[in-house]
């Protein structure tokens, strides 16, 4: 596909949203990732959402105006790919599985859980197309790209339903941005 291409060839045609550089970025990066990935406790899914995660922010890091690139463009994909996972495996030791003994009898945990920010989430949810939903609660339920692809119907497979995926969780991501209320937890850095 690319002979050989300069860093700055790749950056310019990842701002541009060109496909074949984003082929290229895929096909020449996403190993080492997915190596990583999986030497740390993680699974080839996990990999591609790390991937996509690390192209975004590739993508919003190039096109700030005092950006520089201070290495290879693969080992600066790898680094934030890695930053990215090491924040997730992170997250996950901390977050503890709570049950309803957790709490004293007198709590109601329906109202506990129904905080001001869960409303906006909520909201902005319902906002999404029926599709968006779906796709959004089959991956929380944990159900794998595969499966996700078979039950919606789509007949590209799984590289298509992990691409839904993303699509959807960034509209929500806009959706819960745009509320009037989020607002306010953003200027309080909450």
């Amino acid at each position: 596909m690319f002979k050989k291409h300069s860093d700055s060839q790749l950056i310019e045609g990842l701002k541009k949203g060109d496909t074949k550089t984003l082929n290229y970025l895929y096909e020449s990066y996403f190993s080492t990732v997915k190596t990583h990935i999986i030497n740390n406790s993680g699974t080839e899914d996990d990999a591609y959402d790390i991937f996509q995660d690390a192209m975004m922010v590739a993508f919003k890091k190039f096109n700030a105006n005092n950006f520089v690139l201070k290495s290879d463009l693969k080992g600066y994909m790898f680094g934030i790919a890695r930053k990215l996972w090491s924040n997730q495996i992170r997250l996950k030791k901390n977050q503890t599985d709570i049950t309803e003994n957790d709490f004293p009898d007198d709590v109601d945990i329906e109202k506990l859980l129904d905080t001001p920010i869960e409303q906006i989430v909520q909201r902005s949810f319902l906002k999404l197309k029926s599709e968006c939903q779906k796709v959004l609660t089959l991956n929380m339920q944990g159900c794998d790209y595969d499966f996700i692809a078979k039950e919606m119907g789509y007949k590209n497979g799984s590289s298509y339903a992990r691409r839904k995926k993303y699509l959807c969780k960034e509209v929500l991501i806009k959706l819960i941005k745009s509320d009037p209320d989020y607002q306010d937890y953003e200027d309080l850095n909450i």
